[in-house]
């Protein structure tokens, strides 16, 4: 709370207080966006009326339709790291963004329903962590635990800071007052409703940033006089030129031959505008970095334990799954399209001011393109994304911590009414984190990178340790607290090493930095450091579980039913059952489909 109090204290003086606004709101748009914030609020009103029990504060009482947390599961993911920062990819690395979504989350989502799911929803697990304590031990359990509640609130924080930064360079408006009124805002609505009020939010949160961001594209492609126009001025952009000269420079070099336009073509080597080979893509990406993502985040994994029966909880990620194949267009394109439109966007620095800084390159296409009305409706898809990751986030957040640490650790056998007042105490303090880390974000360089780094300190390991528990009884409760520890610990000396920070550590790790495909340090990119990073930290975990695995003793075989794939039931299918609500035909369908768009973009 020091830290916290310290931090917000110097916010008044901090450089980002400053308005800058390069454009200016009309009655009309003020009035979209005021319509907005009472409408979200009156939802955690309205939802918190039927809140009893601290299941129903936490998992909307298990009693959602399939379709409600289908959507929440892709809204929930829909914070500002997706919207702004895949617009700030797309303008950086091009088409090869669409990796996060082809390779980098459909076939994990695909698992985590037919697969996964029967395992979490099945058990009665209220949490990820609480999963693991059941697998494995109460160790197990408390080192995720730790580390979630540590991380979360940096990414709830990255959301803060992408919407303080856009009022504060688009509008005028004081990041403070800006992050704070938000801030205020989460709190209300999460604290009254709840996991319920978060998730019928990031359903009409869905639609808004759908309504609000589509248009870019539009404009976007007329400006560029169609696609085919559009494809002729990459191939007319010249590389390596000085800036002033008319023609980009930076990441836009790469548009010789137009490789923005592939998304595996350039991946042989390191030669592409991402940095990425195709052995980290493959490795980190689809597989670590994704199913570990998709399948151990409890941010995304507890929207499906709020659905009504175990089948409503598979079909969750498979219906969530066909409009994520389809974002690359709604939040890569507008990036892309502005290319040609924008070209002398550079990097966030001291000298780069808000019309120039490529991580406002969504807002800034909307101040070019969008007529009044209009504009409001794009800014109130923003101002959603930003609310979307920040609510969240936080929801999570204050499940873990008053199951999985206060109710654990601290106060045991408490009353249930208890918990449900401590959960809502945790919501303000998962936002009073959030709101410290979103002034701390002000020192990165590109937000995207910054949570791409946080994703692969957190993940690696936790896929490990899942598909050893999941699909291996043999896996003892001490080879997976193992794994889960030394996973960790590889992943954040891996972090340490590529840190720019000085000291005699840093000085002896350099020395023995190499490159090559599987490089411990050394990278082109923050995105492909991360990816490798997870690779990493996925193989110290599987194999300290595995040696633990072998000096401990398993728990019993009735111990591990529900748990375990080989000992727990197969459900005959049921043959009346319609197909749309078959999880394996939704998964195949969506494989297929994710396959086509892969070779469509080659």
């Amino acid at each position: 709370m020091v830290m916290i109090a310290t931090i917000l204290a110097a916010a008044v003086h901090h450089p980002l207080a400053k308005p800058a606004g390069i454009f200016h709101l009309q009655p009309v748009d003020y009035i979209i966006l005021g319509v907005y914030v009472l409408f979200i609020l009156a939802i955690g009103v309205i939802t918190g009326r039927g809140h009893r029990t601290s299941e129903d504060f936490f998992l909307s009482g298990r009693g959602l339709p399939a379709w409600i947390t289908g959507l929440a599961f892709i809204s929930a993911n829909l914070g500002a790291l997706e919207v702004m920062g895949m617009a700030t990819f797309g303008y950086e690395y091009g088409m090869m963004t669409a990796h996060l979504y082809w390779i980098g989350a459909i076939p994990a989502m695909v698992f985590l329903g037919v697969f996964m799911m029967p395992f979490y929803y099945g058990s009665n697990a209220r949490s990820v962590p609480e999963f693991l304590k059941k697998r494995y031990n109460e160790g197990t359990r408390f080192v995720n635990a730790i580390f979630f509640a540590a991380f979360t609130p940096v990414l709830s924080g990255i959301s803060m800071y992408g919407m303080g930064l856009v009022f504060q360079d688009l509008l005028g408006w004081n990041f403070s007052a800006s992050v704070w009124l938000s801030a205020l805002i989460v709190v209300v609505y999460t604290a009254l409703g709840g996991l319920t009020a978060s998730i019928y939010n990031e359903v009409l949160q869905f639609f808004l940033i759908v309504s609000g961001t589509v248009p870019v594209v539009i404009f976007g492609l007329i400006a560029n006089h169609g696609w085919g126009a559009f494809v002729h001025r990459l191939n007319a952009l010249k590389p390596g030129l000085p800036h002033g000269s008319g023609h980009p420079t930076g990441m836009a070099a790469h548009l010789t031959d137009s490789p923005f336009l592939h998304t595996w073509a350039n991946t042989a080597g390191t030669a592409n505008p991402m940095h990425v080979s195709w052995q980290g893509l493959v490795l980190g990406l689809g597989f670590v970095g994704s199913f570990s993502y998709w399948c151990t985040n409890f941010l995304v994994v507890q929207r499906a334990l709020a659905a009504k029966d175990l089948n409503a909880a598979q079909r969750t990620p498979l219906i969530a799954a066909f409009p994520k194949m389809l974002f690359p267009f709604v939040v890569i394109l507008p990036g892309l399209l502005a290319l040609p439109l924008l070209p002398r966007l550079l990097p966030p620095g001291p000298h780069v001011g808000p019309a120039q800084n490529w991580n406002n390159v969504l807002p800034l296409m909307m101040a070019h393109y969008y007529p009044a009305g209009l504009l409001g409706l794009g800014l109130v898809a923003l101002m959603a994304s930003f609310m979307s990751g920040m609510a969240g986030n936080v929801t999570a957040f204050n499940t873990v911590f008053t199951y999985d640490l206060y109710g654990a650790y601290i106060r045991k056998n408490a009353s249930d009414r208890h918990y449900l007042t401590v959960g809502r105490v945790a919501t303000l303090g998962g936002v009073l984190l959030s709101v410290a880390f979103a002034y701390i974000c002000a020192n990165m360089t590109s937000i995207m990178d910054y949570a791409q780094v946080i994703m692969g300190v957190m993940n690696g390991q936790l896929i490990a340790v899942f598909l050893m528990g999941m699909f291996s009884r043999r896996t003892t409760p001490w080879g997976g607290f193992w794994g889960l520890v030394v996973g960790s610990v590889v992943s954040l000396l891996h972090w340490t090493i590529r840190s720019d920070w000085s000291g005699p550590l840093h000085v002896w790790v350099s020395a023995w930095r190499w490159s090559g495909p599987l490089c411990l340090a050394h990278f082109h990119s923050p995105v492909a450091g991360a990816f490798w990073g997870m690779v990493w930290a996925f193989a110290f975990s599987v194999a300290a579980a595995y040696i633990v695995s072998g000096f401990t003793a398993k728990k019993p075989d009735s111990e591990m039913v529900g748990l375990v794939y080989q000992l727990t039931p197969k459900p005959p299918a049921d043959p009346t059952m319609p197909w749309w609500k078959r999880p394996i035909i939704l998964g195949v369908i969506a494989l297929v489909c994710t396959l086509v768009l892969n070779l469509l973009f080659w």
